[in-house]
Formats: C-alpha cells, structure tokens, sequence
C-alpha cells in the first residue's frame, strides 16, 4: 500500500463478487482494521480460523499471517476496511501491538458502540473524499475509534482485564517506558533496569510477542518518529537524527535507508508528494 491512510466500505455487492479460490493467506506492511456491522467475517490468524458474526472489530497488525473474507449474512454485508501506515499514528501503535497481539477478533453486541465507530468511520470517508483531505481529524477520529474499542473489550472480559498474562503486562509496560525515553541514546539495558528484569527475559518477551528483538523494537521506535518528523516539519535531517539519541547524521542516514530502503531525504520527498 502506497498511501499512508486508506478507508474502504464492503457491501453485499463487493462481498458477492470475492473469489475465495483467489485468497491465500499473506502478510502486508501496514496494519488493517475492519469494522463489521452487518454479515459474518471469516478470520484466518495465528494459524487458526474462527467465523465472527457482525457487529464485530479485527485488527491485524503489520506482519501477521492472516486470511480476512467478508461474507454475506441475512442478505446483508457491511464492513469499514481501514488500513495505515504505522508511522500515521506512532503514539498509538506499539500501544496497539502490547493490546492486540492476542485479540485480533471479537463480536460485539447491537447499540452504542457498533453505531459509534459506524459514525467515526463515516466521518473519516467522508474527510477522505474530500479535495485535501486534513489528516489530523483523521489521526483524532482513529485515535477515538481504537479508545472505543479497547473500553468495549474490557467491558466484555473484566476478569481477564484484571488478571493479565504476565508477558503482555510485562510488554504493555516497556512500551509505555519506551515512549517516555525513545529518543534518548539509551540502550536494552536501561529498559531492562527499569521493569527490574534482565535484558535476556526482555528480549524472549518482545520475540514472543512481536517476533522482533528488544533493540529492533527501539529502533522500530525511533525510526517511526522519523518518518513522522519527516512529514509533518520542516527540520534537517541532522536535527531529527539528533533529536532521536542518534548523534552522527550518517549513522541516522545509513540505519534510515536499511531499514526502509530509503534516505530521509528520498522518503521526504516521496511522502510530501503523496500528501499534495
């Protein structure tokens, strides 16, 4: 996906028309959010597949293997596709990991919440189609969607809210240390000391949970910011490198382009050239 944002409406109409001969299991690079009002959605994720009658909410973060098929039911199929980038919201999104990775799909009951997230998504189509779409009521009405979803989870399992999976609680907190200190020339070793623990059972927890090590997660971290900064200021490349613990712009420039297969500068350009 070329475009950081993305928001797309599935009828009957459209579910009718998929191949499911043509579906395969796969992996994409951006997250994907899908907000089921009316028919059924068949998920295929961490190697299991589970049918979810609408209304229901499925967050599929970047790199899972999954398999998503709307399906008709009653006659009737609508559900919201909204897929971004993860640098679109960098405050949220490892947030999103720590409360996901184990919560991909759920129903939901007919009221309040379903009719709730149906009308910030049609607030956020209907910004999308305008002329220039303004991308900051955008970020807000995700934001308020996801803080939606999180409360109507936790209203449904408040037993297990409370008795957490010592992994996840142990995660959900290195997360929101790291987004106090990321940008800080800190390494594993100073999160570790932090939750009281060794920088190895860090290590084991963050591989568990999002496939990736402690010091790629920093990196990950730092490296959304930069695109973030990228976008949306007007500073150097040397000031954000520096802004974010790196304090040679070459060693900024060289991790940027392994990482994204681009220099700040190209990805600059190239994003600020999507936006207009």
């Amino acid at each position: 996906m070329e475009d950081t944002f993305k928001i797309d409406l599935v009828n009957e109409i459209e579910a009718g028309k998929i191949d499911p001969a043509a579906y395969e299991p796969h992996t994409h690079d951006y997250e994907e959010l899908i907000i089921g009002t009316n028919g059924q959605l068949e998920h295929f994720i961490d190697f299991k597949s589970t049918l979810y009658d609408a209304p229901l909410i499925s967050f599929v973060t970047k790199g899972k293997v999954h398999l998503a098929k709307p399906k008709i039911k009653d006659d009737k199929c609508l559900m919201w596709v909204v897929r971004f980038k993860s640098e679109f919201i960098p405050e949220s999104t490892f947030q999103l990991y720590s409360f996901y990775h184990n919560n991909a799909s759920f129903s939901i009951g007919e009221g309040l919440c379903i009719n709730r997230l149906n009308a910030l998504c049609e607030m956020m189509s209907d910004e999308m189609k305008q002329d220039a779409p303004d991308y900051g009521i955008i970020r807000q009405l995700l934001s308020s969607l996801f803080t939606i979803i999180k409360s109507e989870w936790q209203k449904q399992h408040a037993e297990e809210s409370q008795v957490q999976n010592s992994k996840s609680l142990a995660f959900s907190n290195f997360l929101t240390i790291l987004e106090e200190h990321y940008k800080e020339n800190v390494g594993v070793d100073f999160y570790a000391e932090k939750l009281f623990m060794t920088s190895r059972n860090l290590n084991l927890i963050c591989r568990h949970i999002m496939q990736k090590s402690l010091s790629e997660i920093i990196e990950t971290r730092k490296l959304l910011e930069a695109k973030n900064l990228l976008s949306t200021t007007d500073k150097t490349i040397t000031e954000i490198g520096f802004e974010l613990g790196f304090n040679e712009k070459a060693y900024f420039t060289n991790l940027f382009k392994k990482k994204t297969g681009q220099t700040p500068s190209g990805f600059r350009t190239d994003i600020k050239t999507m936006i207009s």
